[in-house]
Order: structure tokens, then C-alpha cells, then sequence
């Protein structure tokens, strides 16, 4: 198992927008975490140190360890973030503090797997309808995704959320009967248009990269 990431973090006293701007400028970023059972602190901390978690295997849902100057150190998970829209850049953090074996929500990535029965029909196409899920789950035993095996999945039919599974006490609340993976038909008239114009086609399980924090 890979050590735990550990991030410095210092308290903050001051806050607004000049505060926010002057760590801004230092590659630092403001950040609050709450939870726990505890008091919200707000502290800054390098922005580098952050979107090193972001771009790790399991990025927002990472766990992590924050170590505050003089406070001391907590396990956290990003709760939620705010991008700047112009640089694409982490501008502020909400941090979680976690208690060992509390479930809080998550949102995981669905993965397709297998050679779905389906796509040997003629203009078969898998279709995605549900990429990621909200799950209730302990963060030290999320997994990184969740697994839909499309095998069996025919021409006409769909695999719904009732279809995942859910191991290691994970809880998913999304309704049964939504549907993640189906396989559709398409006639050669309504392909023409498309190629026609140059468009691509779309390639599931992708998603778009999102902008660099």
C-alpha cells in the first residue's frame, strides 16, 4: 500500500478577497476543513501539494492526511472545490475531516467491462447513459470505480444501477430502475449525416479531461 500523502497546511486568521488574492500570488490557496466532530479551521496550503492529490488514481477522492502548524494533523478528503474558469486552476478547497469508519458520499466513476453480446448485431451501438454514481461509503474502503460487466448485454436491453455491485459496505441510493448501459440501434441514414459533417464517434467510457488544477 502506498504511504499516505501528507500535506502542511498553516491557520488562517484573516479572510476576502485580498487575503484570498495575496496566497494566491504566494502559490498558495485558502481552504476550510469541518467536520469530524470538530471545528471548522480555514488554513492555506500549497497549491502544488493539492493538485498533486487531484491528479492522483483516485484524485478528489483521495484520503489525506492535512497537517496544520501548531494544530496537528487530520485525515481529510476534498468535499468540494472551486476551478478558476479562465486557468483552469484550483482557487479554493473544502476539506472534510474523516472519523475512522464513517461513511460519508461519494461520487465514483462506472466502468464498462467485457465484449457486450449486442454489438455483433448490425449498427449496434453501447450507449452510457450513467457515467458516475453517488455512493454512501467509508473513503478508506472506497474503490476507485464501480464495474458494470456488459457480457451478456443484448440488442434491445439494458443493464440498470440495480445491475452494480456493491461491496465492502457500499451503499448506492440512486434509484434501481436507472439505467447505465443499453445497446441501441443505428441505421446507416442516421450515420451518413454524421460522417458526412466529419464528427467523430463518441467512444464510451471516455470523459472529458478535466482542466488542470
Amino acid at each position: 500500500m502506498a504511504d499516505k500523502i501528507v500535506v502542511k497546511a498553516e491557520k488562517r486568521d484573516s479572510r476576502g478577497k485580498n487575503e484570498a488574492r495575496r496566497l494566491r500570488a504566494a502559490g498558495m490557496i485558502p481552504a476550510v476543513i469541518y467536520g469530524g466532530g470538530g471545528e471548522s479551521v480555514a488554513v492555506s496550503a500549497s497549491l502544488a501539494d493539492l493538485a498533486a492529490v487531484i491528479r492522483t488514481d483516485t484524485g478528489v477522492n483521495t484520503v489525506f492526511s492535512l497537517d496544520i502548524d501548531g494544530v496537528g494533523a487530520n485525515d481529510v478528503i476534498f468535499q468540494d472545490r472551486q476551478i478558476d474558469p479562465v486557468r483552469g486552476r484550483l482557487i479554493h478547497a473544502d476539506l472534510r475531516r474523516l472519523v475512522k469508519g464513517e461513511k460519508i458520499e461519494m461520487t465514483l466513476p462506472i466502468h464498462l467491462v467485457g465484449e457486450a453480446k449486442g454489438m455483433m448485431e448490425p449498427g449496434a451501438v453501447l450507449s452510457q447513459a450513467l457515467r458516475e454514481i453517488k455512493v454512501l461509503v467509508d473513503p478508506a474502503k472506497a474503490p476507485e470505480f464501480l464495474e458494470l460487466d456488459v457480457t451478456n448485454l443484448e440488442g434491445g436491453h439494458s443493464l440498470h444501477v440495480s445491475d452494480l455491485k456493491a461491496d465492502g459496505g457500499l451503499e448506492i441510493h440512486e434509484d434501481p430502475e436507472t439505467v447505465v448501459a443499453s445497446i441501441v440501434t443505428v441505421s446507416e441514414s442516421e450515420l451518413e449525416p454524421q460522417l458526412e459533417a466529419g464528427a467523430e464517434p463518441e467512444v464510451v467510457g471516455e470523459t472529458p479531461a478535466e482542466d488542470g488544477e
